[in-house]
Protein backbone atom coordinates (compact mmCIF):
# COMPACT_ATOMS: atom_id res chain seq x y z
CA UNK A 1 0.00 0.00 0.00
CA UNK A 2 2.83 2.03 0.63
CA UNK A 3 4.30 2.29 -2.58
CA UNK A 4 0.83 2.68 -4.33
CA UNK A 5 0.20 5.77 -1.92
CA UNK A 6 3.69 7.50 -2.47
CA UNK A 7 3.96 6.75 -6.54
CA UNK A 8 0.03 8.18 -6.76
CA UNK A 9 1.02 11.28 -4.68
CA UNK A 10 4.27 12.26 -5.52
CA UNK A 11 4.01 11.12 -9.57
CA UNK A 12 0.40 10.14 -11.14
CA UNK A 13 -1.76 12.97 -9.50
CA UNK A 14 0.80 15.37 -9.88
CA UNK A 15 1.91 14.75 -13.32
CA UNK A 16 -2.24 13.56 -14.58
CA UNK A 17 -3.42 17.15 -13.07
CA UNK A 18 -0.70 19.38 -14.78
CA UNK A 19 -1.91 17.21 -18.35
CA UNK A 20 -5.24 17.90 -17.51
CA UNK A 21 -5.05 22.14 -16.81
CA UNK A 22 -3.20 22.00 -20.19
CA UNK A 23 -5.50 20.11 -22.00
CA UNK A 24 -8.67 22.25 -20.33
CA UNK A 25 -6.93 25.70 -20.75
CA UNK A 26 -4.80 25.40 -24.27
CA UNK A 27 -1.86 26.99 -22.20
CA UNK A 28 1.63 25.94 -22.64
CA UNK A 29 3.23 24.90 -19.38
CA UNK A 30 4.51 26.92 -16.79
CA UNK A 31 6.27 26.79 -13.23
CA UNK A 32 3.07 27.77 -11.86
CA UNK A 33 1.00 24.94 -13.48
CA UNK A 34 3.57 22.82 -12.01
CA UNK A 35 3.95 24.37 -8.70
CA UNK A 36 0.00 24.15 -7.87
CA UNK A 37 -0.53 20.65 -8.88
CA UNK A 38 2.92 19.28 -6.94
CA UNK A 39 2.40 21.52 -4.27
CA UNK A 40 -1.70 20.01 -3.44
CA UNK A 41 -0.77 16.35 -4.38
CA UNK A 42 2.98 15.90 -3.04
CA UNK A 43 3.23 18.32 -0.52
CA UNK A 44 -0.49 18.85 0.41
CA UNK A 45 -1.80 15.57 0.86
CA UNK A 46 1.01 13.03 0.90
CA UNK A 47 2.41 15.37 3.78
CA UNK A 48 -1.06 15.02 5.66
CA UNK A 49 -1.48 11.98 5.11
CA UNK A 50 2.25 10.79 6.35
CA UNK A 51 1.77 13.42 9.28
CA UNK A 52 -1.65 11.99 10.40
CA UNK A 53 -0.19 8.52 10.49
CA UNK A 54 2.31 9.41 12.24
CA UNK A 55 0.82 11.00 14.65
CA UNK A 56 -1.79 8.08 14.95
CA UNK A 57 0.98 5.23 14.65
CA UNK A 58 4.39 6.39 15.12
CA UNK A 59 5.46 2.97 14.98
CA UNK A 60 5.21 2.62 11.56
CA UNK A 61 7.68 5.05 10.43
CA UNK A 62 9.88 4.65 12.68
CA UNK A 63 10.30 0.66 12.83
CA UNK A 64 8.82 -0.10 9.40
CA UNK A 65 10.26 2.74 7.06
CA UNK A 66 13.48 3.57 9.36
CA UNK A 67 14.21 0.45 11.26
CA UNK A 68 14.45 1.59 14.23
CA UNK A 69 13.89 -0.58 17.13
CA UNK A 70 13.30 1.09 20.38
CA UNK A 71 10.21 2.51 21.47
CA UNK A 72 12.33 5.72 22.67
CA UNK A 73 11.68 7.42 19.07
CA UNK A 74 7.85 7.25 18.56
CA UNK A 75 7.69 10.70 20.67
CA UNK A 76 9.71 12.40 17.69
CA UNK A 77 8.08 10.80 15.31
CA UNK A 78 4.91 11.68 16.59
CA UNK A 79 6.35 15.37 16.53
CA UNK A 80 7.88 14.91 12.69
CA UNK A 81 3.85 14.27 12.27
CA UNK A 82 2.52 17.47 14.06
CA UNK A 83 5.58 19.31 11.01
CA UNK A 84 4.17 17.30 8.38
CA UNK A 85 0.36 17.68 9.38
CA UNK A 86 0.79 21.10 9.21
CA UNK A 87 2.68 21.60 6.34
CA UNK A 88 0.31 19.19 4.42
CA UNK A 89 -2.65 21.08 5.41
CA UNK A 90 -0.75 24.21 3.75
CA UNK A 91 -0.31 22.57 0.55
CA UNK A 92 -4.02 21.43 0.47
CA UNK A 93 -5.53 25.06 1.48
CA UNK A 94 -2.94 26.60 -1.09
CA UNK A 95 -5.39 25.41 -3.71
CA UNK A 96 -7.83 27.46 -2.36
CA UNK A 97 -5.32 30.20 -1.94
CA UNK A 98 -3.15 30.53 -4.63
CA UNK A 99 -1.09 33.31 -3.37
CA UNK A 100 0.78 30.88 -1.00
CA UNK A 101 1.78 28.08 -3.84
CA UNK A 102 5.09 29.89 -4.19
CA UNK A 103 6.29 29.69 -1.13
CA UNK A 104 4.72 26.39 -0.23
CA UNK A 105 6.85 24.40 -3.20
CA UNK A 106 10.12 26.58 -1.99
CA UNK A 107 9.13 25.59 1.61
CA UNK A 108 8.34 22.12 0.60
CA UNK A 109 11.24 21.66 -1.69
CA UNK A 110 13.37 22.34 1.49
CA UNK A 111 12.34 20.14 3.28
CA UNK A 112 11.94 16.95 0.74
CA UNK A 113 15.61 17.55 -0.62
CA UNK A 114 16.67 18.17 3.27
CA UNK A 115 14.83 15.03 4.12
CA UNK A 116 16.11 13.01 0.95
CA UNK A 117 19.82 14.07 1.75
CA UNK A 118 19.27 12.20 5.12
CA UNK A 119 18.22 9.76 3.96
CA UNK A 120 20.77 9.08 1.80
CA UNK A 121 23.20 9.65 4.22
CA UNK A 122 21.56 6.21 6.02
CA UNK A 123 24.55 3.81 4.90
CA UNK A 124 21.79 0.92 6.31
CA UNK A 125 18.62 2.00 4.33
CA UNK A 126 15.95 -0.76 3.41
CA UNK A 127 13.92 -0.61 0.40
CA UNK A 128 11.34 1.52 2.14
CA UNK A 129 13.65 3.94 2.84
CA UNK A 130 14.83 3.90 -0.71
CA UNK A 131 11.90 4.76 -1.96
CA UNK A 132 10.96 7.53 0.62
CA UNK A 133 14.45 9.08 -0.13
CA UNK A 134 14.15 8.71 -3.91
CA UNK A 135 10.56 10.31 -4.16
CA UNK A 136 11.99 12.87 -1.57
CA UNK A 137 14.52 13.90 -3.63
CA UNK A 138 12.62 13.86 -6.86
CA UNK A 139 9.71 16.23 -5.50
CA UNK A 140 12.49 18.47 -4.11
CA UNK A 141 13.90 19.08 -7.57
CA UNK A 142 10.74 20.03 -9.08
CA UNK A 143 9.30 21.93 -6.34
CA UNK A 144 12.59 23.91 -6.24
CA UNK A 145 12.67 23.83 -10.09
CA UNK A 146 8.96 25.43 -9.88
CA UNK A 147 9.74 28.02 -7.32
CA UNK A 148 13.08 29.15 -9.33
CA UNK A 149 11.50 29.03 -12.68
CA UNK A 150 8.34 30.77 -11.06
CA UNK A 151 7.44 34.71 -11.88
CA UNK A 152 7.18 35.82 -8.68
Amino acid sequence: MYYAIVIALMFVFPLSSVAFGLWDTGASISAALVAKWFVFWSVGWRLSLAGARQILQPAYTAKTILGLKSDDSLLLVRELGFANLALGITGVASLYVPSWQMAVALTGGIFYGLAGVNHLLQQHRGRLENVAMLSDLFIAVVLLGAFAGAEL
